[in-house]
């Protein structure tokens, strides 16, 4: 049983590098399969289509920024607007790190295929709001000590930053850049995020 867990999962970690290079779209299933050296049976062993797959792959990137996301940003033992600025200089540090060349592979889906089918539209924005929800608990943090006003609620501030920030990263990697981002953090704590 845990060499069929392994297969499933080298197939979904290869089909994510490769969806965050290229898109979904332009990955094929065959170019998969080649890259991590699985037969074809084993791929529809596992998953139905290639949407399957691709609703699988979001899944498991969706839980592993989860976690990512839970380390940064719900330690209370650091000032809450500490935590955002950890969580953004990470992005920064990955951005650099991939060369300006995948950016947020749920961001990128999310441009990619919203507009094609329901199924990614709805599992992407599960993911989103998600996400949204650490922001919320931060800033609500932020709040209760002082550290940003309370005259927008969190809610409505994490919308705003999880947009602001993907926005920030699809100018990053046009640019080949970090700047969009580092202006994005510029603005938002000298701006929106004082107290």
């Amino acid at each position: 049983m845990k060499n069929t867990a392994t297969t499933r999962d080298k197939l979904i970690e290869t089909g994510a590098e490769l969806i965050g290079q290229q898109g979904y779209n332009a990955t094929g299933i065959n170019a998969v399969l080649k890259t991590c050296g699985v037969p074809k049976g084993s791929f529809y062993h596992y998953f139905s289509s290639k949407e399957a797959f691709g609703l699988a792959v979001i899944d498991q990137f969706a839980m592993a920024y989860d976690a990512q996301l839970a380390a940064l940003l719900e330690d209370t033992a650091s000032p809450a607007l500490e935590r955002l600025r950890r969580y953004f200089a990470a992005g920064r540090e990955h951005m650099c790190h991939c060369d300006h060349t995948t950016g947020c592979l749920i961001g990128n889906l999310g441009q990619e295929l919203s507009g094609q089918r329901d199924t990614f539209r709805d599992a992407l924005d599960r993911v989103f709001q998600r996400w949204e929800q650490y922001f919320v608990a931060c800033l609500q943090d932020a709040q209760k000590t002082g550290e940003i006003s309370a005259a927008v609620p969190a809610d409505t501030l994490a919308s705003f930053i999880l947009s602001g920030w993907e926005g920030a990263i699809l100018r990053a990697k046009t640019l080949k850049s970090v700047k969009p981002m580092e202006n994005f953090e510029k603005i938002l704590f000298q701006q929106v995020l004082v107290p």
